[in-house]
């Protein structure tokens, strides 16, 4: 038998809070299918699901069946997003590189489009995930009532209320909050690594490199010779003694 969900009170977060700003460039654009002019919009929106889920998709991760009974109506946004969560690209990618703790984290932050509120709101989660397994957890969230209040089942998630009028910085974006890989892995997988380097490298096209025997090849050993000239010496006549240099005439005694 399934444990429910544990209850966990909710903490302050910006995203409770009731937005009354104007909407401008600075406020997140939202992808639905109930505004879609034209098939570019329907893959702008698709985009948006993969950045929002995987925050790049190379195109061995795609979901092309997916994408396409997207495109075709017979499956909704949420649906969508359901089959990018059970891909195995996210499995491979999220579950098995993070604790049940973390992978929570991630998914409520990707899905419900905030914060976990508290470390009990990840046990509760994660009770969730060891019992019912990742489909079990992937439905709750998806058919859950702050899902449903705020996405629906035709609009990508995103974070909510990330920008708020009044302050110069918003809050850190999810991707760059939480990585993909965990310290762990990353420590194991050997990065990130900072190179430091002097030199400025230019890449030059194999047609534009010189061939053997161009004079090009040879400019950097004439540039590096350096002949030594002696310097003139500067004699003038305030340095000659003239009395000394006249010749006189020895008179024998």
């Amino acid at each position: 038998m399934a444990i429910p969900l544990l209850t966990y009170s909710q903490s302050t977060q910006n995203q409770r809070v009731a937005g009354c700003e104007v909407s401008g460039d600075e406020q997140p654009r939202f992808f639905s299918t109930d505004n879609l002019l034209d098939s570019t919009d329907m893959d702008a929106l698709i985009e948006a699901a993969y950045r929002q889920i995987f925050f790049h998709a190379f195109k061995w991760d795609r979901e092309p069946f997916a994408e396409s009974q997207l495109r075709n109506g017979q499956m909704t946004v949420r649906d969508f997003i359901r089959a990018l969560l059970l891909s195995k690209t996210f499995y491979s990618s999220f579950y098995e590189k993070n604790s049940n703790y973390r992978f929570v984290e991630q998914c409520v932050e990707r899905v419900l489009g905030r914060q976990v509120y508290s470390d009990r709101e990840k046990i509760a989660w994660s009770i969730i995930v060891a019992t019912k397994g990742i489909q079990g957890f992937v439905d709750e969230l998806l058919d859950s009532e702050e899902y449903l209040s705020n996405f629906g089942f035709d609009t990508v998630p995103y974070q909510l209320r990330r920008v708020l009028p009044g302050r110069d910085e918003g809050e850190v974006p999810t991707n760059v909050r939480l990585p993909r890989y965990d310290e762990y892995y990353r420590s194991i997988l050997g990065f990130p690594q900072v190179v430091w380097q002097t030199q400025v490298r230019r890449f030059v096209p194999q047609e534009q490199q010189p061939t053997a025997g161009s004079p090009q090849l040879f400019l950097d050993m004439a540039r590096s010779i350096r002949p030594s000239v002696a310097p003139a010496a500067r004699v003038t006549t305030n340095d000659i003694n003239i009395a000394s240099k006249v010749p006189y005439r020895r008179v024998a005694s």
